[in-house]
């Protein structure tokens, strides 16, 4: 398991700086120790507050990553709801994909995360979901500016690993063809509901030992019990899928968010699985979910009722 800390930055509703640091507290209680986030979450709001809170602890002791492909610029007009984020820090947000923005952004994070160093760096969001049809102009910028800077730092022991942070497939696969990336953070992709990594992205990165972060294993919510599916209101075919899978895991006496961590992280390429939490309560419950048994036959019925594919890997 691992942290994801959007929430520090108040991702749809408030969180107190004492509940923030609470919060990451019980995440190193727990046994996690690594750590995401983003100069996106919160306008800097989510770095500042991890940075803090992972002060007390040894550097040496935790994985940290963070992104860069959006600069932060200071600016006092920013509504209170920005971006999603409820009350965050008053910058806006500019996309840059370019070296120099890659630069300046890691720059900028070191600052606020109040660290000298950054384990992993991702390039956040070159993909269509965000930029829609101009996405593949902003991957040519980054494929000439912030991999090649990226790859650069690696190699010189600046970073020790980068990839994408993504919700989509495609610009992860484009960059096995265009870079050398060591990892991707990908939202959403391999999950109960949505298994749109498994054909072919999971096999080309077993194939390339490119490593997976999967993020979004509850697909915003709806697989932990709300009705989001992809941060908005999920359509009926989800709705009506999630229900398929409760039905099902119930004579197994397995809860669904049990079931669903458990199969983000089955497949070999998979590092870890990180799901965001707002309290410490929350961080315990994913810790638990994680850990609780769940036996092979449920998977087996999944597979018979076609909720999942049936070469998807099984945990265990």
């Amino acid at each position: 398991m691992g942290f994801g800390a959007a929430p520090l930055g108040n991702l749809f509703a408030r969180v107190s700086d004492e509940v923030a640091l609470e919060t990451v507290s019980a995440a190193w209680d727990a046994g996690i120790r690594y750590f995401d986030t983003a100069p996106f979450y919160g306008a800097g709001l989510s770095e500042t507050r991890l940075g803090r809170a992972l002060a007390r602890y040894s550097r040496d002791a935790f994985v940290l990553s963070t992104k860069v492909g959006r600069l932060l610029i200071p600016d006092a007009s920013v509504p209170e709801v920005h971006n999603g984020f409820v009350g965050g820090l008053p910058f806006r947000v500019e996309y840059d994909y370019s070296g120099d923005g890659a630069r300046r952004s890691l720059e900028a994070s070191l600052k606020r995360l109040g660290t000298d160093r950054i384990d992993i760096v991702y390039i956040h969001d070159v993909a269509q979901d965000t930029h829609g049809d101009d996405w593949l102009r902003q991957y040519r910028i980054a494929v000439d500016g912030a991999m090649k800077v990226l790859s650069q730092w690696r190699d010189e022991g600046v970073i020790g690993a980068w990839g994408l942070g993504v919700n989509r497939v495609e610009p992860c696969l484009k960059t096995l063809d265009d870079a050398d990336p060591d990892i991707f953070l990908l939202a959403g992709r391999y999950t109960l509901l949505d298994t749109g990594a498994l054909d072919a992205l999971i096999p080309a990165c077993e194939a390339r030992g490119v490593q997976l972060v999967i993020g979004g294993p509850y697909n915003s919510g709806l697989l932990a019990g709300g009705n989001t599916f992809e941060y908005a209101q999920a359509p009926v075919s989800m709705l009506d899928k999630r229900a398929r899978l409760l039905a099902l895991c119930e004579p197994f006496g397995v809860d669904l968010k049990a079931a669903a961590l458990q199969f983000c992280k089955a497949p070999r390429p998979v590092a870890c699985v990180i799901a965001g939490a707002r309290t410490p309560d929350e961080v315990r419950q994913n810790c638990v979910a994680m850990a609780a048994p769940v036996p092979r036959e449920l998977w087996a019925a999944l597979k018979s009722e076609g909720l999942i594919p049936a070469h998807a890997s099984e945990p265990g």
